[in-house]
């Protein structure tokens, strides 16, 4: 799958994701009118994302974001009541739409090493299409509080579990050859988390999506399959 292919599949904008929240949280919010709260979280998220890129989180001032979406003040704490929760509240937008996606595109019939090389291509395809926000979560992480920590936490953890059953499945039907799974989903997610830190140095490089997550792939399958499955894919 092409990351065009995958583009056309997978539709995620702030709007999308404002509304499948708004849905699912209906209660929370004194705006009940649907198009109305969708049209402002959409605001308020892509303005804060926007911000937070520019100037980061922490220096961002709830007045700014007023300023920004064009939303009075009162109109802001319709949607939130302090800017934590307006965090939490964009990392659970985006966190359900990661694990949605994933869990998606992974076809559990399909041997483990499909299995391994579709989550790596969804998981970078994703991070392109949602560049401010992986970045949001990455960087932002320190400004949460306790609750919030380990919630962003648990999401850092979420892909690697994607990966260590994947390894785990492999390793039971001795496809995969892996001495220690945790440590290897980890250096998985590390390699998957430089495409999107640090992309500056792979634009000057002329590196695409596509060749990075082949590269990814190509390197981990040279490390986990098994020598005799990898007999098997070599022969002609």
């Amino acid at each position: 799958m092409t990351f065009e292919e995958f583009k056309k599949r997978v539709m995620v904008t702030v709007e999308d994701l404002s509304r499948d929240f708004y849905r699912e949280n209906r209660a929370l919010f004194k705006v009940k009118k649907e198009d109305v709260a969708v049209k402002n979280l959409t605001s308020i998220v892509a303005t804060t994302l926007n911000l937070s890129f520019k100037k980061g989180f922490d220096a961002m001032s709830l007045r700014d974001l007023s300023r920004e979406s064009g939303l009075s003040m009162g109109a802001l704490y319709s949607y939130f009541t302090s800017k934590e929760d307006l965090l939490g509240m964009i990392q659970s937008q985006g966190q359900v739409a990661v694990e949605k996606i994933l869990r998606e595109h992974i076809d559990t019939r399909n041997d483990p090493a499909s299995k391994l090389r579709t989550a790596i291509r969804v998981h970078l395809y994703l991070s392109e299409l949602m560049k401010s926000w992986f970045y949001f979560f990455f960087m932002e992480t320190k400004n949460l509080n306790q609750k919030y920590r380990r919630k962003s936490i648990t999401s850092e953890l979420m892909t690697e579990r994607f990966i260590t059953d994947i390894l785990k499945e492999g390793v039971k039907l001795k496809v995969f050859a892996v001495d220690n799974i945790q440590l290897t989903g980890s250096v998985i997610k590390a390699m998957m988390q430089d495409w999107y830190l640090k992309q500056w140095k792979y634009a000057q490089r002329n590196i695409s999506v596509e060749e990075y997550a082949q590269f990814v792939i190509d390197v981990i399958e040279s490390f986990v399959i098994d020598m005799t499955h990898r007999k098997t894919r070599l022969s002609p």
